[in-house]
């Protein structure tokens, strides 16, 4: 009996034992919150920034937009087929005069951004480039006419300038040498006219060469980049202007996850020309190519660094510093030349009339050459006026190896179409980009300078012939100018 109760006991002390450790469990999790699951919010990145919004209200009243007009003429009123008498031009007037093509206003939009107190706003030269009128409206659409100041069409910027009551607040400008693959970066714009909007993502890449130029040198980015967005920052985490938005990649129109910006650099380089209106570029006076495994091997070289020399200007600075054909340029001006395109932009760069210290490779032994910089002669504008070029409604370009590398081109010089506009002569006469200008009314042509001169010759009504060469074969083409 007794050891029953015993039993009893023990079972009862052991019951209220565990009774009290599941209570003290449970009190022990309602007092000490660190060690229930908590929701996370703090970035799991810590360099990643939980929101955008302070960067975004701070910098977004230094973001413009601006809208351009331009004035297309129309292609007047063709002679009619009827005599002064005839009934038929009663007829004609009376139900199809109003339907006659007219001048009409075209009209595009785009983004800047304000670089000092006074009004000096930076964007794309594509932006402003051949308008009649430029409209400035700030944040607190507040709205100016803008004038342009300096225009770049080789890097595709442009300063213009408005002319506020009170002063403008700018945005500070960052180095973007100092941004890494992968980094954060937000684009300010005006996206399809829907005013400022705000999209954000990360350097996809840099260096990217699309081209467009001598001078491509892009920031890739993820960052939603639209029609409308042309001209306006990327910024980088710390509100600093890294790069100009200028270009996008696209086969519908809109965003497709690759952007494509100026980098800040090479605009800050320009500025101080831009604000005189003019930019003037160094000229080295050489053709120049990309080192392959095959040519490392054949030239004995021991890496593919540098620039190849294929040919020398007869008479340019690198003729007369004594720079040749088959020289591998591997550093200007105490700078290493890594790749092909790092060349150009050095060159242009640098203030004419500077000598500089170029070192090259020739067969296989180092030589240090002292080449005097002189000024790269651009080609000539459009002239308002009788000299002024007709509207062909085609973009030439001389072959550079990077333009036949992207078209395909088994030729490496003379003159290449690389952009034909719809419903323009170009498009109507059957020219296409990739065809290589041979001839104009059967005079030989390589030189763009002297294609442009020779085009200004010509007036509306004028036919001209063309000979081209598209892949294989020649053809003739013929243009009918239209104004």
């Amino acid at each position: 009996m007794n050891r029953k109760k015993n039993r009893l006991r023990k079972i009862y002390i052991f019951t209220w034992i565990l009774f009290f450790m599941v209570a003290g469990f449970t009190v022990a999790a309602l007092l000490d919150p660190v060690s229930a699951p908590q929701a996370q919010t703090s970035s799991v990145l810590p360099a990643a920034p939980g929101s955008f919004s302070q960067l975004a209200k701070k910098a977004s009243p230094s973001v413009v937009n601006i809208s351009t007009v331009k004035v297309i003429k129309g292609r007047g009123r063709a002679p009619l087929p009827f005599s002064p008498n005839d009934p038929f031009r009663d007829f004609f007037d009376r139900f199809f005069k109003e339907q006659m093509p007219r001048d009409f206003r075209q009209r595009s939009l785009g983004t800047g951004f304000i670089l000092d107190k006074d009004g000096l706003i930076l964007t794309n030269n594509h932006v402003v480039e051949k308008t009649d009128e430029i409209k400035v409206t700030l944040a607190d659409k507040r709205e100016f006419k803008a004038e342009i100041i300096g225009r770049d069409p080789k890097t595709d910027l442009a300063l213009i300038s408005i002319k506020p009551e009170s002063p403008l607040n700018p945005l500070p400008l960052g180095d973007s040498e100092k941004l890494q693959v992968g980094d954060w970066v937000v684009a300010i714009g005006n996206p399809f006219g829907l005013g400022h909007t705000v999209t954000a993502g990360i350097v996809s890449a840099k260096y990217r060469q699309l081209g467009a130029g001598s001078y491509d040198n892009f920031i890739q980015t993820d960052a939603s980049i639209n029609p409308g967005n042309s001209g306006g920052p990327l910024l980088n985490t710390a509100g600093e202007v890294v790069g100009i938005n200028s270009v996008i990649f696209s086969q519908s129109g809109g965003s497709m996850g690759i952007g494509f910006a100026i980098p800040i650099n090479m605009a800050k380089d320009l500025l101080p020309q831009l604000k005189k209106g003019q930019v003037v570029r160094g000229w080295l006076g050489v053709m120049i190519q990309s080192i392959t495994s095959d040519l490392k091997d054949k030239l004995d070289l021991e890496h593919e660094k540098g620039a190849l020399v294929g040919d020398v200007a007869t008479g340019g600075p690198a003729d007369k510093a004594g720079i040749e054909r088959g020289d591998v340029i591997v550093s200007f001006d105490g700078k290493e030349v890594k790749e092909m395109k790092d060349l150009p932009y050095m060159v242009s760069s640098t203030p004419v009339g500077k000598t500089v210290t170029v070192e090259v490779i020739r067969k296989g032994k180092k030589k240090n050459l002292q080449v005097k910089i002189e000024q790269l002669e651009e080609e000539k504008e459009s002239q308002i006026g009788s000299q002024a070029e007709p509207n062909l409604g085609m973009t030439v370009k001389e072959i550079t190896p990077e333009l036949a590398r992207n078209l395909g081109l088994s030729d490496t010089s003379g003159l290449v179409v690389v952009q034909v506009e719809s419903n323009t002569p170009a498009a109507e006469a059957g020219l296409r980009p990739g065809d290589i200008i041979l001839e104009i009314d059967q005079v030989p042509f390589k030189d763009l300078e002297k294609f442009h001169s020779r085009i200004r010759e010509y007036k509306k009504g004028d036919t001209v012939l063309f000979l081209v060469k598209r892949e294989s074969a020649t053809l003739y083409l013929t243009l009918k100018v239209r104004e």
